[in-house]
């Protein structure tokens, strides 16, 4: 069982991830963000660095899929492999922080990359307001996302919502963080399990 969790940044993924790992035993991927060699220079010099950054997340997200796949357990994953080439490096290339050359050179190897890849059994969308994400941005206070503007944020969400309007490649469950608190409210956590059961029943 793949299971994946996709939303802008600031909606929840790795804290879902994590209470759902510990719920259903799965064993957690998360995105490599402390580690990340090129993250604090993107954020500080977008345009000299996007190309960088997103490679770096091609290619640890597709490091993931194999070993997913390679170790036959029940995974959940925070982000997708889609998300990084149909939201994020498009973003970048249609804000002119992307060069047409970097681009072309990025959706070729991500399309090679989905050729031998499968999709998640399972999509959990973590779907938000602007107001949300900036709220969780700033409460959890990493450093280099200070200087995130409100639109490049607005330009990620319009794109999740058209990507996820027209995501066909498995099963596809929403929740709208702004309405549900699965930090703070068991109960609210509980709806969240209780509809993802529902979903994994249908699966086998």
């Amino acid at each position: 069982m793949h299971v994946a969790i996709a939303g802008n940044i600031g909606s929840g993924k790795t804290t879902l991830t994590r209470l759902l790992a510990k719920h259903y035993k799965w064993q957690p991927h998360y995105e490599e963000v402390d580690d990340n060699p090129y993250l604090d220079d993107f954020y500080n010099q977008m345009e000299r660095w996007s190309f960088n950054l997103q490679i770096y997340f091609l290619n640890s997200r597709f490091r993931q899929i194999l070993e997913i796949r390679e170790k036959g357990k029940d995974v959940i994953q925070d982000r997708t492999i889609y998300e990084d080439a149909y939201i994020f490096a498009p973003n970048l290339h249609a804000m002119g922080l992307m060069t047409n050359r970097d681009f072309e050179n990025y959706r070729s190897l991500f399309e090679l990359m989905e050729s031998v890849t499968k999709a998640p059994d399972l999509l959990i969308y973590l779907r938000s307001s602007i107001p949300n994400l900036v709220k969780q941005i700033h409460n959890r206070g990493r450093e280099y996302e200070t200087s995130i503007s409100i639109d490049y944020l607005s330009r990620l969400n319009e794109r999740y919502e058209a990507w996820v309007h027209g995501y066909d490649k498995g099963n596809l469950i929403i929740f709208d963080v702004d309405t549900i608190n699965f930090v703070d409210d068991p109960e609210h956590l509980g709806e969240v399990i209780n509809r993802i059961d529902a979903q994994l029943h249908g699966l086998f």
